[in-house]
């Protein structure tokens, strides 16, 4: 087979290449810049071109890369590599391997639904499909975040009336960008963590701009006035909250789907906010894909691949990775407080 797993990852003898390895390699093929899939110590990192800037803030400055553009084709050792459009966040791709007529699409993280900024998945016909299944359940089942937006936009001004300030806590990079994607650019009552001013800062390399302005050390109570602030889940119940007195908590994930989830995170408010696949989509882009063998892995593997073998009647298997969502919610934990 083209692609394999060994110790260090999704491997690729022929290029001798690996695609988002768990542990340092000579040469990594990365799918999107979270911490679960890009990860530091590599000698070499090929990124679609709008991971460039993540990348320096994430691994160095320095480190050794080259970028491409989605659709443009890479050559290694005769193994055509291309990436596509993936939904998951800016720069996300599936990575398309092709190798004397054997074709495999390794999805990385990806969705569907549209969310007004990240470039929309792509379908790609392959034989060999390897699909996360984060979401891999029916249960799941997400709106549009474009909905999902006017819900927080719709929350922001209910507490506006109560005179509180409104956090949002989510993923500083990916839902960070899409929420303020769609706040109105001549809003000066944003402000930003510093995990999230930072990725924001870098993504204007590569022609993004965001609104929102950087909370530091100068910044007290005085300087918020029913003001939105987006931070990542690692401040909550920390001291840095305490500077925006008045305020109410919302947590976006698409595990607030599950009953009491809002509870257990300990906020006021949880939106059903995902940048994954739900279980409908996860299906849509399985058949899309026209592959006889799927690879499940990074969730419900064990339920989605059966449902796959019982109800498409495909070759579906377990693709066992090292690291999972929580491991990447864990990575977001240790960003600096500003």
């Amino acid at each position: 087979m083209l692609l394999e797993v060994n110790d260090f990852g999704l491997y690729c003898k022929q290029a001798d290449v690996y695609i988002d390895p768990w542990r340092p390699v000579k040469r990594a093929l990365i799918t999107h810049g979270h911490a679960d899939h890009m990860r530091w110590g590599n000698q070499y990192y090929l990124v679609h071109k709008d991971t460039v800037p993540v990348l320096k803030v994430r691994i160095g400055a320095d480190v050794n890369f080259e970028s491409v553009s989605y659709g443009e084709v890479k050559i290694i050792n005769g193994v055509k590599f291309s990436y596509h459009p993936a939904g998951h966040i800016l720069g996300s791709s599936q990575i398309r391997c092709e190798y004397k007529g054997e074709i495999w699409v390794v999805t990385g993280d990806y969705k569907l639904h549209n969310d007004g900024l990240s470039p929309e998945f792509e379908p790609v016909q392959c034989h060999h499909f390897v699909t996360e299944s984060t979401f891999g359940l029916p249960i799941y089942e997400f709106k549009s975040p474009l909905l999902i937006f006017d819900d927080i936009k719709n929350y922001w001004a209910e507490n506006q009336k109560n005179k509180e300030n409104t956090i949002i806590l989510c993923y500083s990079l990916g839902k960070a960008q899409s929420i303020l994607n769609q706040i109105d650019e001549n809003t000066d009552n944003v402000f930003l963590h510093g995990a999230v001013a930072n990725l924001n800062e870098s993504f204007r390399e590569v022609g993004y701009n965001f609104v929102g302005e950087r909370i530091t050390g100068a910044h007290n109570k005085d300087h918020f006035d029913k003001s939105l602030i987006i931070a990542p889940p690692s401040v909550l119940g920390s001291a840095w909250m305490r500077k925006f007195g008045n305020y109410k908590v919302a947590f976006c994930s698409g595990w607030m789907q599950l009953r009491g989830a809002k509870n257990r995170k300990g906020v006021d408010k949880g939106f059903v906010f995902s940048d994954h696949c739900d279980f409908s989509s996860l299906n849509n882009a399985v058949k899309m894909s026209g592959a006889e063998h799927v690879y499940v892995t990074h969730g419900y593997e064990t339920q989605y691949a059966q449902w796959l073998r019982e109800s498409m009647g495909l070759d579906a298997q377990i693709m066992k990775t090292l690291y999972s969502d929580e491991e990447m919610m864990q990575e977001e934990g240790k960003e600096t407080l500003e």
